[in-house]
């Protein structure tokens, strides 16, 4: 039994991006999820919401926050859920992504979760499979669901999103947590900076309506929220930064660069963490300030409102 409200509509088939939703869809999502927060803490956790619904997990990239906040939603909700070992299976020995989208539909999946590491991979599925995608992160393209639960997360702490001022801080070229929370935040009201090294800083940045520091302690200066971001090696070829070290001491957040922050400034990071290198394990562990295990939480929350809402539409087309 659905637990969405009468006011609550999606209009999307799939879920790709942030790009594709409105003010008012990230709205509904973000309440919805608010809902599931409440159930999720209940003794009782599963639902049948999906009762009959197949959704498939399809991860071209190691994962285990999101596959597993993905799985425990599909199954939280009552799906049969199936994940595709991708180093094993037939796209490893050379299957073209279009032959494993025709092999997916013969099989009838209601909802496609998808991890790959090129960009516009999720898009393409989506063109080729009757059920449902969700993009569970595409290149250095989005992250939609990890900005959603980011939002989500702010909200409960600050009451809103809409003047909020929010310091995206580490590697903003190859990250695409930090293009969706860009796109999200702002399309909510909220002013976004990014703080970078100016080697790990995309070029025209400033063109997404952000602003662009290379200082952190200028970067963080009367912040209400610092989200650190991890520094992601393996998609990097050649020297971005001199060592992990010098790393740190620039860009790495301490209780020295977080005093320049408001008192109430929250502490974010979407892990893994790499703790000495972007974020000090006392700013992380501070439980007055830091919601990393938070986001964790809501993720599940966010993905279940995501999967509900998009099942009633495949209802309605069906």
């Amino acid at each position: 039994m659905s637990i969405l409200t009468n006011d609550m509509s999606f209009k999307h088939r799939h879920l790709l991006g942030i790009e594709e939703l409105s003010e008012n869809d990230v709205s509904n999502i973000l309440n919805l999820s608010e809902r599931y927060i409440q159930l999720n803490r209940e003794q009782q956790k599963k639902h049948n919401i999906l009762r009959g619904k197949t959704l498939v997990l399809l991860f071209f990239e190691n994962s285990t926050r999101t596959r597993t906040s993905f799985e425990l939603a599909g199954k939280r909700l009552g799906a049969d859920t199936i994940n595709i070992s991708v180093s094993s299976s037939a796209i490893k020995k050379g299957e073209t992504l279009i032959d494993t989208a025709m092999t997916l539909n013969a099989m009838h999946p209601d909802l496609l979760v998808m991890r790959h590491p090129n960009a516009g991979a999720v898009n393409l599925l989506s063109h080729h499979v009757r059920g449902s995608v969700l993009n569970a992160g595409d290149g250095a393209h989005e992250h939609p669901t990890q900005a959603l639960l980011d939002a989500l997360t702010i909200r409960r702490h600050k009451g809103h999103l809409n003047g909020l001022i929010v310091a995206i801080c580490g590697d903003i070229m190859h990250s695409r947590v930090a293009r969706s929370n860009i796109l999200l935040l702002q399309l909510m009201g909220a002013k976004v900076r990014v703080i970078s090294p100016p080697t790990l800083t995309p070029t025209g940045i400033e063109n997404l309506g952000v602003d662009v520091y290379h200082d952190m302690q200028q970067g963080i200066d009367g912040c209400d929220v610092i989200m650190m971001l991890r520094l992601q090696s393996e998609r990097m070829q050649g020297s971005f930064v001199p060592s992990t070290r010098e790393y740190f001491r620039f860009w790495g957040l301490d209780r020295k660069k977080l005093s320049f922050a408001k008192e109430d400034a929250m502490i974010m990071h979407p892990g893994p963490m790499n703790r000495g290198i972007e974020i000090d394990s006392e700013v992380a562990d501070d439980i007055t300030r830091s919601v990393i295990l938070e986001q964790v939480e809501f993720g599940v929350a966010v993905r279940q409102a995501c999967m509900e809402l998009l099942a009633l539409n495949l209802q309605k087309e069906g």
